[in-house]
Order: C-alpha cells, then structure tokens, then sequence
C-alpha cells in the first residue's frame, strides 16, 4: 500500500526546514509519539543506537547554547524544544535484548572501528526516522550541525558512552517566514540504475 498525497506531503514535499517558531508549547506526549514511531525503522541488526535527549527547560537551553555556533542560538532558543540527536556507543550490550537470534554483541565487543562506524551510521538513519517521524504526528523541524559536539557531550552526556550526532530544534514552524525552497538534484544528477 503506498500513502497517498496528503502523507507525503506533510512529511516530504510540502515540509520545509524551519527556523522560525511560533510560540506554540510541544508536549511530552508528541515528543514520545514521535520517538516511538521512529523506533521502527530498520537499522543493521536493529542495533537501534539512536538516543534523544530533548531539550525543553529553561536550564538546559542555556547550557545547548553554550554549545552553538552563533547563528544557530536564536532559532535553538526561540524552538519549544530541541532534540539532541546521539548514538549509545555501547549500543551493542542491548543486542541480546535486540536480535536475539544471533549473537551479534560478540560482532562489535571489543572491535571499536566496528562500533564507530555502526553506530553513526545507524544512528544517523535513526535521526532521519526521527524527523519524519515528527513530520508525520504535526511537528515542524529545523535540523542542524552548527554545534560543538565535544562541549555538548561533555554538559549532557558526561559518564555515559553516548555522543551527540546532530541536533532538531521542534515545533510549528512560522511558515510566513520561510525562503523559497532551494532546488533539488534531478533523478537524472543523482541516480544510476545498473
């Protein structure tokens, strides 16, 4: 079954990155609405790396902005919240539970090159999941890098084994302030079949 017009256009062609942000509040609830379906997308042995720290309270925006580069700290500021988008670098204790059929802990263990390159990758295609997953329960997104990853780790994720990997700041989107949107790479630029 493939989704119709409307679907697609609340989570690819109509939807924009934003900047902008009405001051609209984003509850927990759609935050966990949005997570749990972005859980679903398929990663290498549903290794599921991605983690989400979101940041919504006056004190942890204060300490995100220490982290960004400076023309990320208003729009980050002005977001109802901002999604630190990371990877569990022990995401492989969690195989056990994860892919039982296999015993598929034993194939990262102790093999760092494995786990780095695992765990970006993966936890990358979780962020993605994650803004389409927003897209689709009504939130706006403006995904960006512009931050300081060590600083950001060492203020939100000291004494743990997760890294931040990128950041979304969320909400509904003051649409009147939107540029026209930037062309895209025709499938003729872009694409082979072979």
């Amino acid at each position: 079954m493939a989704l119709g017009g409307d679907a697609l256009k609340i989570i690819f062609t109509d939807a924009r990155t934003h900047t902008h942000w009405k001051n609209e509040p984003v509850g927990d609830d759609i935050l966990k609405a949005a997570y749990d379906l972005a859980k679903m997308g398929p990663t290498s042995a549903n290794c599921s790396p991605m983690r989400i720290h979101f940041v919504k309270s006056q004190a942890a925006k204060e300490k995100l902005k220490l982290c960004l580069q400076e023309g990320n700290v208003e729009k980050t500021m002005k977001a109802p919240a901002t999604a630190i988008i990371a990877m569990d670098m022990e995401f492989y204790e969690q195989l056990p539970k994860l892919f039982p059929q296999a015993p598929a802990r034993s194939w990262f263990a102790g093999n760092p090159v494995a786990i780095e390159e695992t765990a970006f990758r993966n936890g990358s295609l979780g962020g993605a999941y994650f803004i389409l997953a927003a897209r689709a329960v009504g939130l706006d997104c403006g995904p960006m890098s512009g931050f300081d990853r060590k600083k950001c780790d060492e203020l939100f994720f000291a004494g743990t084994k997760i890294k931040s990997n990128f950041l979304c700041n969320l909400g509904h989107g003051d649409s009147t302030k939107l540029y026209p949107r930037n062309p895209r790479l025709s499938f003729e630029e872009a694409c082979r079949i072979i």
